[in-house]
């Protein structure tokens, strides 16, 4: 928890002010029984009407000064609350940008996204409930106590009674509710998940007809869901009518009480209504009390689970070195690779060197590696065995971030994001003028559809870029990766939206460029005029030269080009 409670280090005034303004208010209301007591024995016993006014006029002064201390105590609970959870919301963003794809991977998108909301969500509702009641309820609650000691002392053993009958209550059920809870923000993370996953795949459901069974899975993990809020719901409900209950037990007893002792002459009939009132003021404190400890068991069920987040120690250590530029020099030495829980290795004993300026392509089926491969050299993915070198340098031995920037990647998915077409294509570079988004644009093919577009550069990039076709996307997210002109370039199967002619168009812009480019593809003519191919197959390397070499040994090779061209064009066209 520790690493929670740091982020409200600056709000110290307000944790101070917030509940010290509560106190404030609640010293005013305790008083209000008391001036209640002096107009029935008073005003209203002697039938005076100027004394009654006088107290009247106390009575609302009280109630006003009350109030501008309990708005004066929210904005300080508010502020608090409000600027710790940011806080905290932009350190989990953080943490989870400094974790590896792996790491993530394990997480899952879904649970980090529930833990970044609704998590934090609850936990600044407990910070601010904390703030403003945690002090103010036990202070009204003894305060009102202390108060009837002075009126009566036996009368005030029922106070004594109630408070302890009541705290074990409370905490009984604030301690069987905890556990429940941390259940049920577990469901949530499934149906999160579920969500994300029916809404991303939506056309794909159609297309399969399977809307009805997503719908009976979703209703299945929202069922279970619900069940488990319910059994917590159910218990933590006890709490308002257990309360109810026992307080007006404790009301009987204690008109009884008050009420022998008015026959008798101890006790007058405004003293009753205030010890009355002391009482109902008990009542509606440990209700706030009961709900409170609700919200506070959430929220710390809550923090526990970011503090799990933050507790994950990214598991990418580096070096320090910091370059300005790259060669471009990548060489492989007996890479092996694998993903968390995978019964088999990605990839295995690879070993290759791509020379500055080279283009390298990467063939191969569905899951032999390929994207594996090219991970391993911005270290997206670490090796588990072997070494990936840049320059002659362990990849380890770079700063990621600094490395990242001299790399351009374009992965599978063409992801653009809400803006304009300058914002996406800035992401590569900050300081690009518009010289250089055009030059990224003309390399990247994609300067016709700039151009046909209102505003150019300035056209509106819809979420998920969900206004452009694939192909367009592909091209736009090509430019972003060449507008930081990197040394090495790596295209993983990004040109499969785009057909043959403007595909060979693209690698042969690229190639004026002169970076050391990885070319993945399952398209042999994407990589048929590269200078060195790297074929693999089921994460072992099948074979490496060119595209001449390969179609004459490497028979993985001369399957998929042969699948795809007729098979008397064996030569360069």
């Amino acid at each position: 928890m520790k690493k929670i409670l740091k982020f409200m280090r600056g709000y110290e005034l307000q944790c101070v002010m917030g509940p010290l303004f509560k106190l404030l208010e609640a010293t005013f209301e305790l008083f209000v029984p008391l001036v209640v007591a002096q107009i029935v024995d008073v005003a209203i016993a002697q039938g005076d009407g100027g004394y009654a006014a006088k107290m009247c006029a106390v009575m609302i002064a009280l109630g006003v000064i009350g109030l501008a201390c309990a708005i004066t105590a929210q904005y300080f609970a508010a502020r608090a609350a409000v600027g710790f959870s940011a806080r905290l919301r932009h350190a989990v963003m953080e943490h989870i940008l400094g974790l590896s794809y792996a790491q993530i991977d394990k997480l899952g998108t879904s649970t980090m996204i529930t833990r970044m909301t609704s998590d934090i969500n609850q936990v600044q509702n407990g910070v601010n409930l904390t703030l403003r009641l945690l002090l103010r309820s036990p202070f009204v609650v003894f305060g009102a106590m202390v108060m009837a000691f002075t009126i009566d002392a036996q009368a005030a053993l029922v106070f004594m009674g109630l408070i302890a009958v009541l705290c074990v209550v409370v905490f009984g059920i604030m301690l069987i509710t905890m556990p429940m809870y941390k259940r049920v923000q577990g469901s949530l993370d499934r149906v999160t998940a579920a969500t994300r996953q029916n809404l991303a795949g939506v056309r794909v459901l159609r297309a399969f007809c399977k809307e009805e069974d997503e719908k009976n899975a979703f209703n299945a993990q929202t069922a279970d869901l619900m069940e488990k809020q319910e059994t917590a719901g159910r218990i933590s409900a006890l709490l308002n009518p257990l309360t109810f209950v026992i307080v007006n037990l404790a009301v009987v007893i204690l008109i009884r009480i008050g009420a022998l002792k008015v026959e008798s002459g101890i006790l007058t009939q405004g003293l009753v209504i205030a010890l009355y009132n002391y009482m109902s003021q008990i009542l509606v404190e440990l209700i706030k009390m009961a709900n409170l400890i609700v919200s506070i068991t959430k929220a710390v069920a809550c923090a526990g689970r970011v503090a799990a987040v933050l507790d994950i120690q990214p598991d990418l250590h580096h070096g320090g070195i910091v370059p300005e530029t790259l060669e471009g020099r990548v060489e492989f030495e007996n890479v092996t690779a694998h993903y968390a829980g995978a019964a088999e290795a990605s990839l295995e004993k690879i070993s290759f060197t791509a020379a500055p300026g080279q283009t390298i392509g990467i063939i191969g089926g569905t899951g032999s590696g390929k994207t594996t491969l090219i991970n391993l050299i911005p270290r997206l993915y670490d090796a588990a065995s072997g070494t990936v070198r840049i320059d002659g340098v362990d990849v380890k031995e770079y700063a990621p971030e600094t490395l990242r920037r001299l790399i351009g990647i374009v992965p599978q998915k063409s992801v653009l994001f809400k803006g304009t077409i300058r914002s996406n294509l800035l992401w590569g570079r900050e300081d690009a003028t518009d010289a250089d988004l055009w030059n990224a644009l003309e390399i990247a093919q994609a300067r016709e559809v700039v151009k046909s577009r209102e505003g150019e550069l300035d056209a509106a990039v819809s979420q998920n870029g969900a206004n452009f076709s694939g192909g367009q996307r592909q091209r736009l997210a090509i430019a972003r990766a060449l507008v930081r002109k990197p040394a090495i370039l790596i295209l993983d199967d990004s040109a499969s939206a785009l057909d043959y002619a403007t595909d060979a168009r693209l690698r042969q812009a690229i190639r004026t460029m002169a970076p050391t480019t990885f070319i993945v593809s399952q398209r042999a003519a994407s990589v048929r005029y590269a200078d060195r191919i790297i074929v693999l197959d089921d994460g072992q390397m099948a074979g490496q030269g060119t595209h001449e070499e390969l179609l004459a040994s490497c028979s993985v090779y001369q399957e998929i080009y042969y699948s795809q061209f007729p098979k008397e064009v064996t030569g360069r066209g």
